[in-house]
């Protein structure tokens, strides 16, 4: 007769985040495995420049890496809180440098995720391009909806963690992913008619 062993729980965000703060290096490599894709996407999906989103992407780790506390309800709201931190960096990066700048480079996967094993060239044109749509749509959003859209989208959060880090009231928040999803779909549709 075997016995069947009880599957281990993934640890929680903020279990892994106490155990690196208590000198286990593994638990801030799957800490940041788990949030690095996602919060680089947000960061560049807001700013829209690929060197200000890694630069911006860096300053949020070692904040997070810097800070001795971690809010008490964090061990369920860690990926708000992580983004909160990424959000404000951001915040004061256009303070330091100005306004807003304009998008100038398209989001290159690669250098964030894991390569293809099969090299398909229609295929990487066919994404390269749905990339580029995708990324049109997005700069035509409003920044609130925009941010709104890439929280949601990213980093998964739910309606009323996205409202308690922006600040917003809830309803404002669902309003503006509404608005958000409508011209979304409609200008990836009417680019869609368009493309060849």
């Amino acid at each position: 007769m075997t016995a069947i062993l009880p599957i281990a729980a993934e640890p929680s965000d903020a279990e892994l985040l106490r155990r690196y703060r208590a000198g286990d290096a593994a638990a801030f490599t799957q800490l940041y495995e788990r949030h690095r894709l996602g919060l680089f996407r947000f960061l560049l999906g807001l700013c829209g420049e690929h060197a200000v989103a890694e630069e911006v992407f860096q300053e949020t780790w070692i904040s997070l890496i810097r800070s001795e506390s971690l809010q008490s309800e964090a061990a369920v709201l860690f990926k708000t809180w992580l983004y909160q931190i990424a959000r404000n960096r951001l915040i004061d990066h256009w303070r330091k440098h100005g306004k807003r700048q304009q998008r100038e480079e398209a989001f290159d996967e690669l250098l964030h995720d894991q390569p293809s094993a099969a090299s398909d060239p229609e295929r990487q044109l066919s994404l390269t391009q749905d990339q580029a749509r995708i990324q049109a749509a997005l700069a035509d959003l409003p920044a609130e909806q925009r941010e709104v859209f890439l929280l949601r989208a990213h980093a998964d959060l739910q309606l009323h963690e996205i409202a308690e880090l922006t600040r917003t009231p809830a309803e404002t928040v669902k309003s503006r992913l509404r608005y958000a999803m409508n011209k979304l779909r409609r200008l990836l549709s009417v680019a869609e008619e368009v493309s060849p």
